[in-house]
């Protein structure tokens, strides 16, 4: 049933696509159908990544960034921990004293300056990967977790908390189409997020060593679909998608299938991306002026959406990466936290039930 109403959906998006790319006079009259936010805009710029140059960028620029100090990776060991089955990987971290250290240096920067200390603008050089596009680059995550994390940040100030936009998802898409990996944008500080410059992270797949590349796919082929916006040709309508919930999931959420062909078009991508986006949206009840905290999570194949009304269980910060199977606890004391409460438990207990 999963395959069928997937294969129905592409078919659809497909006829839309073309009609997107093929017709260009009818581009910005097919996107008005979308209905749009107020602060979603065109995309401004072009793509400036040279195709099948990122993965190798990436990893000379991690064995640079090691070689000079710039990056800190911060090692931890991993354990299995199953609920609602779910084989969540939760890593606990072995050392923190290089975050805490760099955390007090900015901070001291912070109260010398009067200003708040903004790592993104500018950014480390050492830690810099590519120009993605006019409006987007991406740098290494410098207190990485995960091998080669990369963070796709915007050349200007920006909110993390706004509204993701065409030239966010055009980014998204040109780093998507040089390697397989899990993207993922934290709105707030409620979500997760630890600084307020615009970024979006995108880490390889698989996340875990063995079994699903992302723990929570086996839940996916539990997918209800459902139409949530009629797809006629009024001015006043968006153009249809699909969304869907995973009945699996103890709290509000939408989820929909994305296009891995989608790698060969990024423009056309983002564009279909971007009405996923509102679509998702709407069907989890975030006002469509507003951002609200939320964390989006998105392959080249699928994107899930989970409001969020806390970033903390006890003392366990979760962000998008736990949505997707994947958490980190400081200490054993959190490690044991954790499987009393449960994994599951911790995520309906962050996000809105």
């Amino acid at each position: 049933m999963f395959a069928l109403l997937h294969k129905l959906f592409l078919d659809s998006l497909d006829k839309f696509l073309n009609s997107v790319v093929l017709v260009s006079d009818k581009k910005l009259k097919l996107l008005k159908y979308f209905t749009m936010p107020e602060g979603i805009k065109m995309a401004q710029g072009k793509i400036l990544l040279k195709p099948g140059t990122l993965w190798t960028s990436i990893k000379e620029q991690t064995e640079h960034a090691l070689e000079c100090g710039a990056l800190l990776s911060i090692p931890t060991e991993f354990e299995f921990v199953e609920q609602d089955n779910v084989r969540f990987l939760v890593r606990i971290l072995s050392n923190l004293n290089r975050k805490k250290t760099a955390k007090e240096k900015q901070e001291k920067q912070s109260a010398t300056s009067g200003q708040e200390f903004n790592p993104f603008l500018p950014y480390e050089k050492d830690l810099f990967v590519a120009d993605i596009s006019d409006t987007h680059l991406c740098i290494l995550n410098k207190f990485n977790v995960v091998d080669y994390h990369l963070l796709i940040i915007t050349r200007g100030f920006e909110e993390q908390e706004s509204l993701l936009t065409l030239d966010d998802f055009m980014a998204m898409w040109a780093c998507l189409a040089d390697f397989n990996g899990l993207v993922f944008y934290n709105s707030g500080k409620t979500a997760g997020a630890s600084q307020r410059h615009k970024h979006l992270q995108l880490v390889p797949l698989p996340l875990a060593p063995s079994g699903p590349q992302i723990p929570i796919e086996p839940l996916l082929t539990s997918a209800q679909f459902q139409n949530s916006i009629p797809s006629d040709q009024s001015a006043t309508q968006t153009v249809g998608f699909v969304n869907a919930t995973l009945p699996k999931l103890p709290f509000i959420h939408a989820f929909a299938p994305l296009n891995s062909n989608w790698t060969q078009s990024p423009f056309a991508a983002a564009q279909a991306t971007l009405e996923a986006y509102c679509t998702l949206r709407h069907a989890v009840g975030l006002d469509t002026r507003q951002s609200g905290a939320y964390n989006l999570l998105a392959t080249r194949e699928w994107m899930l959406i989970v409001p969020r009304s806390q970033e903390h269980f006890q003392s366990i910060s979760v962000n998008s990466l736990g949505f997707a199977g994947a958490l980190l606890v400081r200490n054993a004391a959190e490690m044991e936290i954790l499987k009393a409460q449960g994994p599951m438990t911790i995520l309906k207990n962050v996000a809105i039930s």
